[in-house]
């Protein structure tokens, strides 16, 4: 995980973790989800513990292999963890009812790999499923906290045509300057 300590230290607080189960199902804003999500670069599980509750079947795939070891220990079978790339999805396609990102895009070194995670999202989704994305946006706070990542923050403005290559329909961003992106879009039915 491209995380500096103080980084990481905040991710797998418990003030963090508190915080995402306040403001994650707001943000979810009724969108729903189906019976079997895909979860992307969970990192330390704050989100995944919010998802675990609220949806039938979680499915989550986090690259880092010691925090892959921790979710398969927090979580058990109460969802299914594998460790992998969000940008080469080890699924079939079409397994999934809608596949979700938290907060992780920017850690995502290019555009070309974020647009892979992109393009895989819609390979694995069901048509007609939902690909859902929140990610933090470019602040003196949030770059303070990023010395020593990999942040690459996700440009608004290029996301409808960035999914768009990637086959997607019906998009839609609500966009926040220095504070934060939210997206949605379809795979066509």
């Amino acid at each position: 995980m491209p995380m500096n300590h103080v980084h990481r230290k905040l991710c797998s607080s418990e003030k963090w973790a508190s915080q995402v189960a306040s403001v994650l199902p707001e943000a979810l804003n009724g969108q729903e989800l189906g019976e079997s999500v895909l979860e992307i670069g969970p990192g330390f599980g704050a989100t995944t513990r919010v998802l675990v509750d609220l949806v039938p079947k979680l499915t989550a795939v986090e690259i880092d292999e010691a925090s892959t070891a921790l979710l398969h220990k927090e979580f058990g079978d109460r969802a299914t963890i594998r460790q992998g790339d969000g940008a080469a999805l080890p699924f079939e396609d079409g397994t999934f009812s809608s596949v979700v990102c938290f907060t992780m895009l920017h850690h995502v070194p290019t555009v070309a790999r974020q647009d892979a995670i992109f393009a895989e999202a819609h390979r694995v989704l069901r048509p007609g499923g939902l690909f859902f994305a929140t990610d933090s946006q470019l602040s003196f706070r949030f770059r303070l906290l990023h010395i020593g990542d990999t942040m690459n923050v996700l440009d608004a403005s290029t996301l409808p045509g960035r999914l768009a290559t990637a086959g997607f329909t019906g998009v839609e961003v609500d966009h926040e300057p220095k504070r934060r992106v939210k997206f949605s879009a379809t795979k066509p039915g």
